[in-house]
């Protein structure tokens, strides 16, 4: 009965023509993201480490405003990248685990219903 429920699924799926996502691309974006994170904490150290090493006012903002300031942008955007993928693939495991939870429920509900349809019937017929 499980197979059929699943094979019965995979058919409706099939003709919604819906299209899923493409693990390529989200991968690929996870990746974007950690590196972004990466790539803009050194950037933000670095530009913190310059502005510290020199007198001249002047370029001590030059340094805050293109590797600290950038670096911070980047690491944001890295963070909201990295969390998103990473919710995402949380999400999707949770939710087909959910459904998955659901249908094999459903099936003991229903296994369960008609046992004792089952045995009324035959306890009427004996009576």
């Amino acid at each position: 009965m499980n197979e059929e429920r699943i094979n019965a699924f995979s058919e409706e799926i099939n003709e919604m023509k819906v299209r899923g996502a493409s693990s390529d691309r989200e991968r690929w974006m996870f990746v974007l993201g950690c590196a972004g994170l990466l790539l803009g904490l050194g950037l933000a150290v670095y530009g913190g480490f310059q502005a510290s090493g020199t007198t001249n006012q002047a370029d001590q903002w030059a340094f805050l405003a293109t590797g600290s300031l950038l670096g911070l942008a980047l690491v944001v955007a890295g963070a909201a990248l990295f969390v998103r993928y990473s919710m995402t693939k949380f999400l999707r495991y949770w939710l087909v685990r959910l459904v998955h939870e659901h249908r094999t429920e459903t099936d003991r509900l229903i296994a369960a219903i008609e046992a004792r349809d089952g045995a009324r019937r035959d306890q009427v017929l004996n009576d």
